[in-house]
């Protein structure tokens, strides 16, 4: 959404389409169990790739060897000029309001190497009264996984309508609140 001019690959693309559709050379190159490979996020346009993770160190050294395996696959198939790198400099935040207050939950991410974006989920306990600002200065805690499960997927489809411009998703009494330079 930052960069909407570019052509960017999410998780649903494979190595083969983003090398064609991208425009970076011939996917005949990739071997075709590596065809099948997708990263979870490729701009063909700033020519980087990012791996997208769970924030603990298992999960980062995953990243780290997926970026470094996909990376080497296409650069083996990519014209000269149109080598890609790890990509950098990807972070921020953005709030889930549940239950118009009831809960607010954060999602952040960084980019602490190139090309492996880590994430987190938090949230700030209940506060009457308090605007989602003043809820969001409160202290962050790790949020309980029973509450993940149970919202997890609404959380995901609130904030792909936020994104997307589209319509919440039934049973979503709440907000989201994108950063500001998303839109």
């Amino acid at each position: 959404m930052q960069h909407p001019s570019n052509r960017v690959f999410l998780n649903t693309a494979n190595l083969s389409r983003i090398v064609k559709e991208g425009k970076l050379g011939d996917p005949e190159r990739l071997p075709e169990l590596v065809r099948l490979l997708r990263p979870d996020i490729t701009d063909t346009r700033l020519l980087v790739l990012f791996e997208v993770k769970p924030d603990d160190e298992e999960s980062r050294d995953e990243g780290r060897e997926q970026a470094g395996r996909y990376l080497a696959a296409l650069n083996a198939a990519v014209d000269p000029d149109k080598k890609l790198v790890g990509g950098t400099g990807f972070e921020g935040s953005l709030f889930l309001e549940f239950e118009n207050g009831g809960a607010l939950w954060q999602l952040s991410w960084r980019t602490p190497e190139p090309g492996v974006t880590l994430y987190r989920w938090s949230y700030r306990r209940k506060k009457p009264h308090a605007s989602w600002r003043e809820r969001a200065a409160q202290r962050e805690e790790a949020l309980p996984g029973e509450e993940v499960e149970q919202r997890g997927e609404l959380a995901e489809q609130a904030i792909r309508a936020a994104y997307e411009g589209g319509e919440r998703p039934a049973g979503f009494q709440g907000q989201v609140y994108l950063p500001g330079d998303c839109r």
